[in-house]
């Protein structure tokens, strides 16, 4: 990609808004050990474009710093959280050519897992004391929860952006 201008920057800003936006309005489900997460379906714009990583990671940042000032999270996932939307949407970008039938499904697997694995091990060290079946349970239910968004919501959301042209009026060439 060639150097961020108004534009790319611009874009990167509204995803970041409206992964934000779609959290902290669905907050009931955004948050906690079980939680299906709807912005993360945003997690594939890389797909489209690098300019998803930047959009997604600065939303998702957000979004757990307003989530730890309203309590509704811990502040050390400012950070873990952050980083995991961080590795899985460049793994989705990377991932962006490799197609099951057209649809992005490859894709979508770095959020549902990266998500899990990390998270996973942050809800277990916040136990107290690592324990191999906390973190099994933990990873498993954050997995779980990541399904909806990313193989089901991110994956219909990629395939209509492409199907109508406006993953190019979104994001022009690339």
């Amino acid at each position: 990609m060639k150097k961020l201008n108004g534009r790319a920057i611009a874009v990167s800003a509204m995803i970041a808004a409206v992964y934000t936006a779609v959290s902290l309005a669905l907050s009931l489900a955004s948050f906690g050990v079980v939680q299906i997460r709807v912005a993360e379906c945003l997690t594939l714009l890389p797909v489209l474009s690098p300019l998803g990583i930047y959009g997604v990671t600065v939303g998702c940042l957000l979004t757990n710093l307003v989530g730890a000032v309203m309590g509704l999270t811990m502040p050390v996932d400012i950070l873990f959280g952050t980083l995991a939307t961080a590795i899985a949407a460049a793994l989705s970008y990377f991932l962006r050519n490799v197609r099951i039938k057209k649809l992005a499904v490859p894709a979508a697997l770095p959020p549902i897992f990266v998500n899990g694995l990390i998270i996973g091990l942050e809800l277990t060290w916040l136990s107290g004391s690592f324990q191999w079946d906390v973190f099994w349970t933990c990873a498993a239910s954050v997995t779980l929860g990541q399904v909806i968004p990313c193989l089901v919501l991110g994956v219909l959301l990629i395939w209509i952006l492409e199907k109508k042209g406006l993953d190019q009026r979104l994001f022009g060439k690339q």
